[in-house]
């Protein structure tokens, strides 16, 4: 078993390592002439909205508001965490987000597997009826999924805002996708070394999948992290608002508190973009190594 775990580790090694050596000697062509200035267009949202929570907030009501503030102010920041409850709604949200990560490694990770690899009557119509689920418009299951969760008693907690990113069709979808890039030959050598099924999948397959799952992890993370629609319906309770629910509150129909609006969206994107940095490597080779193809 050792060696089949070490086999199925020089794999993976070896399927990133040329992506790796074409970006190292990769030279600066035409095209990045045309993207770099495409990068910088979609970070100038960002920097006006971290310029702005550095701005007076005299300044923040002016119309058109000053992209570069005459001068530097923290009051957005001393009042997001000095009269908010940021730092708890921040750790709502982690574990929200938290939750759903794990959750969609496991369960799509199983789900993708099984569908890509075992052989058992109605695969196919459950995998383009999982799929098809993605064309359901979310508004459709506002209801019933509220009427659900009221008689199960998860309204008005954190277990609203959890139990609907356990899974996901997209996270199924791309797993299967990228399981069935992955040669059959490797899972029939572990089985030739004596390895069962669960074997097979745990020491063989996952650790081809590690671009995979990273990049279900990222669109994960952004999803969970960012939603509102469902939280603002179905909690109401302050001691469990996530993040995106408490920044909703600096807005109403008198008065948007614009200073804490433009600190908190900092807050609440600084993790996201060092999430992405951190993982981008793995990302970009699941889109290169499986393509998206069936």
């Amino acid at each position: 078993m050792t060696t089949l775990v070490e086999n199925a580790t020089d794999a993976a090694e070896a399927a990133v390592r040329p992506l790796d050596r074409r970006r190292k000697g990769r030279r600066p062509s035409g095209w990045h002439l045309v993207l770099a200035p495409i990068a910088l267009l979609f970070a100038i949202p960002f920097a006006q909205m971290f310029l702005a929570a550095l701005s007076p907030a005299a300044e923040l009501i002016q119309y058109p508001p000053p992209f570069i503030p005459s001068r530097l102010d923290l009051g957005g920041f001393t009042g997001l965490f000095g009269e908010t409850d940021v730092l708890r709604w921040m750790v709502n949200t982690m574990l929200v987000s938290a939750s759903a990560i794990v959750s969609h490694l496991v369960l799509c990770s199983l789900a993708g597997y099984g569908f890509a690899r075992l052989r058992f009557r109605g695969r196919t119509f459950g995998i383009f009826a999982i799929i098809g689920t993605i064309m359901i418009p979310t508004q459709l299951l506002m209801i019933p999924t509220y009427i659900l969760f009221s008689r199960l008693g998860l309204v008005d907690g954190l277990g609203a805002a959890i139990v609907p990113w356990l899974a996901s069709a997209f996270g199924i979808f791309l797993m299967r996708q990228f399981f069935l890039s992955i040669p059959g030959e490797l899972e029939e050598a572990g089985r030739i070394d004596g390895a069962n099924r669960w074997q097979v999948f745990w020491h063989v397959v996952l650790p081809l999948a590690k671009p995979a799952l990273a990049t279900l992890a990222i669109f994960t993370l952004l999803s969970s992290w960012n939603d509102l629609v469902w939280p603002l319906i179905a909690i109401n309770d302050e001691d469990a608002f996530t993040l995106q629910l408490g920044l909703a509150n600096f807005q109403s129909t008198r008065r948007t508190q614009w200073e804490l609006l433009m600190a908190g969206n900092v807050v609440a994107t600084l993790p996201l973009i060092l999430f992405f940095l951190f993982a981008q490597k793995q990302f970009v080779a699941t889109m290169t190594l499986s393509g998206m193809k069936g």
